[in-house]
């Protein structure tokens, strides 16, 4: 069994504000919910989630989740200080289950499938993606961010199944390629060329790509996923992508 931690402390400071004045996007009603619960109730109806820890704010959040399974801990600012309480409040955990508040036509079925594409789960980060075709099938009006790769066009999910003990190595890696991203020559010489010239030429393949984010990381187990569920990854950023949920909900 495993633990899910949602993450649900974005503030609502962005093109959503002029759909919803809440302080947070996770508090941003769709029908009769508001976003987070659809997010809530998707991982409760999976086999293998035991409990499922809100992070984000709790005054506001408390009033929707009062099961046994459903916990809800404050938000601690940025998203990196949001993970790491989640995952502190789950200590025992061998792998643990992070999603994002901001993808409410999130199934159980896509969770499930999710789960079981990571096999044993021996590897220390899950990481899905979805190809371009199966998003536009379902969702053919979205807007997503696509990579260009040898074995297609794919954009990312939001929902990661990651070891929490190489959790504050990643973070610490991460952050050495951020602070270089003002910089193409060192980013370059970090990645290596080969990779970036690979990655422009749309020569790249998922397993490359896959061992390459391993090593940046700090030479974790990272494992790429294909989902068929473009679920996973349609967030809800924008007054459009709203207007999306509450047509595919039916709110």
């Amino acid at each position: 069994m495993l633990d899910a931690v949602v993450l649900a402390g974005s503030s609502n400071d962005g093109p959503l504000r002029e759909c919803s004045g809440v302080r947070y996007e996770a508090l941003i009603p769709i029908g009769e919910k508001i976003m987070v619960q659809y997010v809530v109730e998707a991982l409760l109806g999976c086999r293998q989630i035991r409990r499922v820890v809100v992070v984000g704010p709790v005054a506001e959040l408390s009033p929707f989740f009062n099961g046994e399974r459903v916990s809800v801990i404050e938000t601690r600012g940025g998203i990196m200080e949001n993970i790491e309480a989640g995952l502190k409040s789950v200590l025992e955990a061998g792998r643990v289950l992070l999603v994002t508040s901001d993808i409410p036509m999130l199934t159980t079925q896509a969770v499930n499938d999710f789960l079981e594409l990571c096999g044993d789960m021996s590897g220390d980060l899950y990481y899905p993606i979805i190809s371009k075709q199966v998003v536009e099938n379902k969702f053919p009006t979205t807007r997503r961010t696509y990579v260009n790769l040898k074995e297609g066009v794919f954009t990312g999910g939001n929902l990661f199944l990651i070891n929490p003990a190489v959790f504050k190595q990643c973070v610490e890696n991460g952050q050495k390629i951020i602070s270089l991203r003002k910089s193409p020559v060192g980013l370059c010489r970090l990645i290596g060329l080969g990779f970036v010239l690979k990655f422009l030429m749309r020569s790249l393949t998922i397993a490359e790509a896959e061992q390459k984010v391993s090593q940046l990381l700090g030479r974790i187990k990272g494992i790429v996923v294909m989902s068929k569920y473009p679920e996973v990854g349609v967030d809800v950023d924008k007054p459009a992508d709203l207007t999306l949920a509450l047509k595919t909900l039916g709110a």
